[in-house]
C-alpha cells in the first residue's frame, strides 16, 4: 500500500500552476520591476543597466534579456534571483530587439547607427551587421522565423528582412514616425504603428503592399495627441490592441474588420503592451504616470493600476510555473 498512498499524496499535495511574473522596465531610475499576473502586485525590483527600455524573456522563461541603452549592452538577468549573470554586445543605444523562435539568434535595433545587430546569444557573437532606415526601432519576427521586420523612424519605412541571410528584402513607405511592428499570429500580414502619423498600417507579408491604414479619432482628445504605439493582436484572430500614446488610451480594433470598437482609458502616456500567456490580460506600461494598466480582455475593462518604477518602458510576461510541495 505505501506506493499508492505516496502517489495519491502526491497528487494531493500538487500545488495549482502559478502565475507568470510581469517584467517591466523603468526607463527613468534604471530597474526592472516584477509583478504577480494573479494577485496584481509588486513582487520584486531588480537594478539593471542605464535607461533599460526592451525587455523580452528566452523561450523556456529562465532569461531575461534588457535594453540597457545608455550602455549600449544587453543585461541578462537571471529570473529566479535578478541578478545580472552577464552581458551581451549589441551596437550603440539598443531599443528594441527580438529573439528567433530557435531561441537563440537576437535582433537588436540600434538607434545610433542605423544597424541592426544579429547576435548568437550563447557565444555572444555578433553574426551580422544589417544596415537600414535612420533610427531603427521596432522588430518583428514572423511565425515561422523566416522573415525579420524593423521599422525606421526618420526614414519612415517598415524594411523587410531574411532572417537567414541578413538581406534586406523590401522597404514600405509608412506614416510619420513608426514605431512598432507586430505580425498577425497567421504570418499573413504586419502591423507597424506610426506616432506621428497617428496611424497603423496593416501590410500584407507576401505583396509588401499596404492593405489598410487604421486611423483613430477620440472625442475631447486632440488629433496631434493620439500616437500609436505598441501594437498586440490575439492568437485567434479576433482582437488587436493598440497604445495611444499621450492621448492615455487604448484602441481595441477588430483584427478581420481593422474596426475600431472601443476606447480604454488608462494611465499615462502609454507605450508598450503584453499579453499573459493565456491572453486574459493585457499590461501596459505607461510612462509619466509611472504605473502598469490591467486590461481584463474578455470584457475589455481595466481592472487595476500599478505603481512601478519611474518612466516604465517595456513590458514581457513569463508562462506560469507549476510547482509541487
Amino acid at each position: 500500500m505505501k506506493g499508492p498512498w505516496i502517489a495519491a499524496a502526491a497528487l494531493v499535495c500538487a500545488a495549482p500552476a502559478l502565475a507568470g511574473p510581469v517584467y517591466v522596465s523603468n526607463e527613468k531610475d534604471n530597474t526592472v520591476t516584477v509583478l504577480d499576473s494573479e494577485k496584481l502586485e509588486v513582487t520584486a525590483t531588480w537594478k539593471v543597466g542605464r535607461r533599460p527600455r526592451g525587455i523580452t524573456l528566452s523561450h523556456d522563461g529562465r532569461l531575461l534579456y534588457v535594453c540597457a541603452s545608455d550602455d549600449n549592452r544587453i543585461d541578462v538577468l537571471d529570473t529566479a534571483t535578478g541578478k545580472i549573470l552577464r552581458s551581451l554586445k549589441s551596437g550603440p543605444d539598443p531599443e528594441l530587439f527580438v529573439l528567433h523562435p530557435t531561441g537563440n539568434v537576437l535582433f537588436i535595433a540600434n538607434e545610433d547607427d542605423n544597424m541592426i545587430t544579429v547576435l548568437d546569444v550563447e557565444k555572444n557573437q555578433i553574426l551580422s551587421e544589417v544596415p537600414v532606415g535612420v533610427e531603427p526601432e521596432g522588430l518583428a519576427i514572423s511565425p515561422d522565423g523566416k522573415t525579420l521586420v524593423n521599422t525606421s523612424e526618420t526614414t519612415n519605412m517598415a524594411h523587410f528582412i531574411d532572417a537567414v541571410s541578413h538581406k534586406v528584402l523590401d522597404n514600405v513607405l509608412v506614416d510619420a514616425r513608426p514605431r512598432v511592428a507586430e505580425f498577425s499570429p497567421d504570418g499573413k500580414t504586419v502591423w507597424v504603428s506610426a506616432e506621428i502619423g497617428g496611424t497603423v498600417s496593416v501590410i500584407d507579408a507576401a505583396t509588401r503592399k499596404i492593405v489598410k491604414t487604421i486611423t483613430f479619432k477620440i472625442p475631447g482628445i486632440a488629433d496631434e495627441a493620439i500616437q500609436p504605439v505598441g501594437v498586440r493582436l490575439t492568437r485567434d484572430g479576433k482582437k488587436a490592441y493598440v497604445a495611444l500614446g499621450p492621448a492615455n488610451r487604448v484602441a481595441v480594433i477588430d483584427q478581420q474588420t481593422h474596426e475600431v470598437k472601443a476606447y480604454l482609458p488608462v494611465g499615462q502616456r502609454v507605450w508598450q503592451l503584453a499579453f499573459t500567456a493565456d491572453e486574459s490580460l493585457l499590461f501596459t506600461t505607461n510612462g509619466t504616470s509611472n504605473d502598469v494598466s490591467v486590461i481584463d480582455t474578455a470584457s475589455d475593462k481595466v481592472r487595476k493600476s500599478i505603481k512601478v518604477g519611474a518612466y516604465p518602458w517595456g513590458v514581457v510576461t513569463a508562462p506560469p510555473k507549476a510547482t509541487t510541495n
